[in-house]
C-alpha cells in the first residue's frame, strides 16, 4: 500500500484558497436539478463525492455541463426524465440518502448501492419514514442498510405528516427536508402542516445540527422556506408544497470542514494561517472551530470570507460538546496532542457510523503517537504524551479525514507517515500540495516537502 511520509513542521504560515463545501456543492447540484430553470454553480468542488452526485444526476437524465468548478445545470421542475436507473454512490452519504428521498417518488425503479462500507452505514430510519409516506423501498441485502431498490409508488404521499429520527445523522433529515416540497400532498390538512404541506416531526435529539441549518438556507435560495418550530417533544418542520425555483446563480462557499486542518496548522507551527472562502459570514457549522481554536490558547482573527489562526502562549486542554461540529472535531482530537492536560470531545456519536468508525480508528491512531486514549459510545479523550511524539504509520481506514488531521501530527517534532493517503480525493485532492504550500516548497513524487514516499510502511 502507498505510504505518504509529512516531516517534521517546524513553522508554516501563509494563505490558502478552499475548495468549494462537499456538503454544500451536493445539496445545491440536488436541488438545481429539482428547480424549474437552470443553474450555474460556481466553485463547485471537485472531488470523488461530487462526482458521484453528478453522474447520478445524469444517469437520472438531468443535464450537467461541467467546466472547471462551474456547473451548468438544466433542472427537471421537480420530474428526473429517466425512469430506471442502477446508481453507484461511493462512499457518499450526502448523495445516497437525499436521492433515496428524492427517487422514492418519482415514479420510476431504481437501484443505490455504494462501496462496501455504504452497505454498513445505517439508513433505516429515512427508509422507515418514507415508507411511511407509502413509498416502496425495499433492502438488497442486511435490512437498515443499502443497496436499496425503489420500486414505483404512487406520485403523492398518502399522509401530510411523517416522523424520522435525527439522533444516528442529520442527513435523514436533510434528505427528508429537500424532497419534501415535490412529496407535500396538494390536499392535506392544515392540521397537518401549513398550506397543504408536509410536517416533519423529528422526536429527541437532532445531531449536526449545522447541517440541518444548513439545508435550509439552500432550499430558501432555491425558493423554498421552512418553518421550524421545537416542542418538548423535538423539532418540527413544515414544508409547503412547491417545485424550487432557480437562483440563476449560486456559488459554494469553501469547505469550513477542510478549514480546520489549516488553522490546525497555524495554531500548532506559528502561522499566521489564513483560509479564503469561509469567515463569520458562512451558513457552515464549521467555522465554529475557529472559537475551539480560540477557547485553547490560539489567537483568532475573522472576516466576512476568511478566518486566520496563529499561535498563542500555549494551548489548553478543554472539555467540549462537539455535536455541532462533528467533522471538525477530528482535528480537535489531534490538536489535543499538543494541549496540556486530558481534552474530552463530547456529542460525537455519529462518528461511528461514518467512512469508518471514526472513534475507533482516531483512539487507535492516536495512541500509536504516544498518547493517552480513552473512549466511549460518543466521547473521546486525549492526554498528551508525557514526552515526545512517537513516529508513527498512521493507518486511514480510506477515510480522508483520517488522511488530513493525522497529517498535522508532523507539527509534533517528527515524521509521520500515512498510508492511502490518495483517499483525500474524496473531499480534499489538492489537500497534501496546498499543505506544502504552506510549510515549504513541495519535492517530487509522494511527498510533502520534501518527503519520501513508499510502499508498505
Amino acid at each position: 500500500m502507498t505510504a505518504l511520509t509529512v516531516p517534521p513542521i517546524a513553522r508554516a504560515s501563509g494563505q490558502v484558497r478552499l475548495p468549494g463545501s462537499k456538503s454544500l456543492s451536493n445539496r445545491a447540484l440536488l436541488l438545481a436539478a429539482l428547480a424549474r430553470g437552470t443553474t450555474e454553480l460556481t466553485n463547485v468542488l471537485d472531488a470523488d463525492d461530487t462526482r458521484v452526485m453528478i453522474d447520478a444526476l445524469r444517469a437520472l437524465g438531468i443535464a450537467v455541463a461541467r467546466r472547471g468548478d462551474t456547473a451548468v445545470v438544466t433542472g427537471g421542475a421537480g420530474a428526473f426524465p429517466a425512469r430506471a436507473a442502477d446508481l453507484h454512490l461511493g462512499n457518499a452519504g450526502t448523495a445516497m440518502r437525499p436521492l433515496a428521498a428524492a427517487l422514492a417518488f418519482a415514479g420510476g425503479r431504481y437501484r443505490l448501492d455504494g462501496v462496501p462500507r455504504m452497505r454498513e452505514r445505517p439508513i433505516g430510519d429515512l427508509v422507515d419514514a418514507l415508507n411511511a409516506l407509502g413509498a416502496r423501498v425495499t433492502y438488497e441485502g442486511t435490512p437498515g442498510y443499502p443497496p436499496l431498490l425503489i420500486e414505483p409508488a404512487a406520485l403523492a404521499p398518502r399522509a401530510g405528516r411523517v416522523e424520522v429520527r435525527g439522533d444516528v445523522s442529520s442527513q435523514f433529515v436533510s434528505g427528508l427536508l429537500m424532497a419534501a416540497p415535490m412529496l407535500a400532498p396538494a390536499g392535506g390538512s392544515r392540521e397537518a402542516a401549513r398550506d397543504g404541506g408536509l410536517e416533519i416531526r423529528v422526536p429527541g435529539a437532532l445531531v449536526s445540527q449545522p447541517y440541518v441549518a444548513m439545508t435550509l438556507a439552500v432550499m430558501r435560495r432555491f425558493g423554498v422556506a421552512v418553518e421550524r418550530r421545537d416542542d418538548a417533544a423535538g423539532a418540527v418542520f413544515s414544508v409547503p408544497r412547491a417545485v424550487y425555483r432557480s437562483p440563476g446563480r449560486f456559488a459554494v462557499e469553501g469547505d469550513a470542514s477542510g478549514a480546520s486542518y489549516f488553522l490546525a496548522l497555524g495554531a500548532l507551527a506559528g502561522g499566521p494561517v489564513r483560509v479564503l472562502g469561509v469567515g463569520a459570514d458562512s451558513v457552515q457549522g464549521d467555522v465554529a472551530f475557529a472559537s475551539l481554536l480560540g477557547d485553547m490558547g490560539a489567537a483568532v482573527e475573522r472576516g466576512p470570507d476568511w478566518i486566520e489562526v496563529r499561535a498563542g502562549r500555549g494551548l489548553a486542554a478543554l472539555d467540549r460538546d462537539c455535536t455541532e461540529i462533528p467533522d471538525a472535531a477530528m482535528t480537535a482530537a489531534v490538536v489535543a496532542l499538543f494541549a496540556g492536560g486530558r481534552t474530552v470531545l463530547r456529542g460525537i456519536g455519529s462518528w461511528r457510523v461514518k467512512e469508518t468508525d471514526r472513534i475507533a480508528a482516531m483512539a487507535t491512531e492516536l495512541g500509536k503517537l504516544g498518547a493517552r486514549v480513552e473512549s466511549g459510545p460518543d466521547w473521546l479523550a486525549v492526554s498528551r504524551p508525557p514526552a515526545r511524539l512517537a513516529e508513527a504509520t498512521i493507518d486511514t481506514y480510506d477515510d480522508h479525514r483520517m488522511a488530513m488531521c493525522f497529517a498535522l501530527a508532523a507539527c509534533g517534532g517528527v515524521p509521520v507517515h500515512l498510508r492511502d493517503p490518495g483517499c483525500v480525493a474524496k473531499t480534499f485532492p489538492t489537500f497534501f500540495d496546498d499543505l506544502a504550500g504552506l510549510v515549504g516548497p513541495a519535492g517530487g513524487g509522494d511527498t510533502v516537502n520534501g518527503a519520501r514516499g513508499s510502499e508498505g510502511r
